[in-house]
């Protein structure tokens, strides 16, 4: 089973999020090396937010109609909600 793209870039960067917290918990990094691999982390954090977002919408509810399974997209169930 091979993987989609957003799912290697969603582990990439959580392998360097991982990686920047553990050079700042060695405490072998300059303040000013620090500020960066801070920085770096937010930004690596958001990515993967975002990510995590956009494949919470993708999950898909089974739900029993007449004895079937039927998938029904999240996001078309709740876009059915809003509009009522």
């Amino acid at each position: 089973m091979a993987k989609n793209k957003k799912s290697v870039d969603f582990e990439e960067a959580l392998d360097q999020l991982e990686e920047l917290v553990e050079d700042m918990e060695n405490g072998d990094l300059t303040l000013e090396e620090s500020l960066k691999a801070f920085e770096q982390g937010i930004k690596l954090t958001r990515e993967c937010q975002t990510a995590l977002s956009q494949a919470e919408q993708k999950v898909q509810m089974l739900v029993e109609e007449n004895g079937k399974l039927k998938t029904i997209d999240l996001d078309d169930d709740f876009d059915d909600e809003n509009d009522q």
